[in-house]
C-alpha cells in the first residue's frame, strides 16, 4: 500500500492511515489528541491534509450523493458534508470525523461530476470564458462530546476561453471525470485554464484549510494538544 499503513480502531475496524512521520512531519498547530478520521476517499482532500501535516486516517462514508433542489448550493454542500460525517461518527464515537462536499454553480444550475466524456466536454464548453462559483461544505463531528459543526463557503472562478482542442485534450487525459464541474484547479491543466479567482483556492480543491483550522481552534480546542 505504498507509504500508507492500516490502523485498527478501538471498534475493531480498519482504516487507511496517512503517511507516517518518516514521510511527513506532524504539524504542532494541528496536533489532535483524538483519532482524526477523514470520511472521504477523495485523493485531493487527503493530499490537502497531508500537506499541512495532519495525522489522520481515511474512513470512507457509506453516504450516497444526492441533490435536494429545495436547498441553496451552499446549503447543499453543507448538508451532504454532514450526511457523510454522521455514519462514520456513529461507528467511531471517540474519533473526530471530518467530511466535506463540493458543488459547482453555473448560471443557476448545479454541476456535479460528469458521467461521460461527452458530458465532461459539454461542461467545459459551458464554463469556458465565464465565471462560476464553487461551494464546499465541511462537517466536523465528535460523537462522544455530542459536538457537530458544519460550515460552508463559496469561491468564484473564471475560466479562460477554451478551444475545442484544449477541451478534447483535457478530457482525453481522464482528469475531469471525478471532479464537480469537470475540471480540477490543482491538476496538470486546471492552473492553465483559470483566469481569475475570488476567494479561497483550497475551497475549490475540495477543503478550505483555513476554515478547518478556525473550526478546530474555536470549537474543538480541547482536542488540540498543547
Amino acid at each position: 500500500m505504498s507509504n500508507l499503513a492500516r490502523l485498527v480502531l478501538s471498534d475493531g475496524s480498519a482504516s487507511v492511515a496517512s503517511p507516517s512521520p518518516d514521510f511527513l512531519p506532524v504539524n504542532d498547530l494541528l496536533a489532535v489528541s483524538a483519532p482524526l478520521l477523514l470520511a472521504s476517499q477523495s485523493p485531493r482532500r487527503r493530499s490537502l491534509l497531508e500537506r499541512v501535516g495532519l495525522d489522520f486516517r481515511v474512513r470512507a462514508s457509506p453516504a450516497e450523493e444526492s441533490t435536494d433542489r429545495a436547498l441553496s448550493p451552499r446549503e447543499t454542500a453543507r448538508v451532504f458534508a454532514q450526511k457523510k460525517a454522521r455514519p462514520v461518527a456513529a461507528e467511531c464515537p471517540s474519533a473526530l470525523v471530518l467530511a466535506a462536499d463540493t458543488v459547482v454553480l453555473h448560471d443557476g444550475e448545479l454541476l456535479g461530476k460528469p458521467s461521460s466524456t461527452a458530458q465532461a466536454r459539454r461542461m467545459l464548453h459551458r464554463l469556458s470564458d465565464t465565471t462560476h462559483t464553487v461551494y464546499t461544505g465541511m462537517a466536523l463531528h465528535h460523537a462522544n462530546s455530542e459536538r457537530a459543526v458544519v460550515t460552508g463557503r463559496g469561491t468564484r472562478v473564471t475560466l479562460t476561453d477554451l478551444s475545442d482542442a484544449e477541451i478534447r485534450a483535457y478530457v482525453a487525459s481522464g482528469s475531469p471525470m471525478d471532479k464537480a464541474g469537470g475540471y480540477g484547479i490543482q491538476d496538470h491543466a486546471g492552473p492553465l485554464f483559470v483566469e481569475h479567482l475570488e476567494g479561497d483556492y483550497y475551497n475549490v480543491v475540495g477543503l478550505s484549510l483555513h476554515a478547518l483550522y478556525r473550526v478546530l481552534q474555536e470549537h474543538f480546542s480541547d482536542l488540540l494538544r498543547d
